[in-house]
């Protein structure tokens, strides 16, 4: 149960709302994760799209890429049309070494739309559902000829956000989908992260760590704000800043076998919440689970 921590470049620069953190230099995102601890990060749209510059500039920081996310298309497009335009990205994560590939649905999608609430998420009908997991799978099963495990990221005012749209997915989704636990979104969609944890525990194949400010959040819910007002209120945080027990929701994991990356992944407004003391807190934190859990950090400071 060897696992790492990496960090992703949302907390230095927002990719949903740009504007949050957009003077920021990639330098020192990459130069501030690394002094904070992290061996790996994901993708950002900063990062250099080309396998060799992107390597050159991740060796000069001593960090490796993880993953980056990809935004299907499945509800609008054919699984053909999704395989040749994924294509690119796939290519440049396996160039660079990574073993997952981050997926969302976004057809339809409310969370980079400020002026909508995040109770107006779309949602699918049953059909919908199955149709999408057919077509992910067929995205899936072409990534792992590449030598890539697709993983499924639920979100936040897409498609694939509840419980129960979570579990009618994986469901008829095949054996080639995996799942990304991300355990902000899990909580904030009122999903019980060690739940959903312990049911998917054998699917999970890379996990995102944030943290929810349970306030926060509420006021959001209350006063029907978007998702991207919901992140400059302060909506999430890093590991150990919130209201979510990390020890219980990444225990299912652990005790599954589960060797892979442990990505803190905290949007926040820059200017609030200082990056470098945020990634440095999220670290501290996840470092002390993964201990307690029984996981095995590899290549940590």
């Amino acid at each position: 149960m060897t696992i790492r921590l990496g960090t992703n470049p949302i907390a230095w620069s927002n990719d949903d709302m740009r504007t949050l953190g957009g003077t920021t230099p990639l330098a020192t995102c990459l130069s501030e994760a690394r002094l904070a601890g992290y061996s790996g990060i994901e993708l950002g749209h900063k990062f250099p799209r080309e396998a060799g510059p992107l390597g050159e500039l991740l060796g000069e920081h001593q960090l490796v890429l993880i993953s980056g996310w990809y935004s299907s298309a499945l509800l609008e497009r054919s699984p053909a049309e999704e395989i040749a335009a994924i294509d690119g990205h796939a290519g440049l994560l396996n160039a660079l070494g990574c073993e997952v590939l981050i997926l969302a649905e976004t057809s339809r999608a409310v969370h980079g739309r400020r002026e909508v609430p995040l109770s107006a998420s779309p949602s699918l009908s049953s059909d919908e559902i199955r149709g999408l997991a057919l077509g992910v799978s067929e995205v899936a099963k072409h990534v792992a000829g590449r030598g890539l495990r697709l993983a499924y990221h639920h979100h936040l005012g897409t498609v694939i956000e509840t419980g129960d749209e979570i579990d009618a997915f994986m469901d008829a989704a095949g054996p080639e989908v995996a799942l990304l636990l991300d355990t902000g979104h899990a909580y904030a969609a009122g999903v019980d992260p060690v739940a959903l944890a312990s049911t998917y525990a054998e699917r999970i194949v890379h996990v995102h760590c944030k943290d929810v400010r349970l306030e926060i959040l509420e006021m959001v819910q209350a006063s029907e704000m978007s998702f991207l007002d919901g992140v400059v209120a302060g909506m999430f945080t890093v590991p150990g800043d919130g209201c979510i027990d990390f020890n219980a929701a990444l225990g299912p994991v652990a005790r599954a076998g589960y060797a892979g990356w442990l990505v803190v992944e905290a949007e926040q407004d820059p200017e609030k919440a200082n990056p470098l003391t945020y990634a440095r807190a999220g670290y501290d934190h996840l470092s002390a689970v993964a201990e307690t859990v029984g996981f095995s950090l590899q290549g940590e400071r």
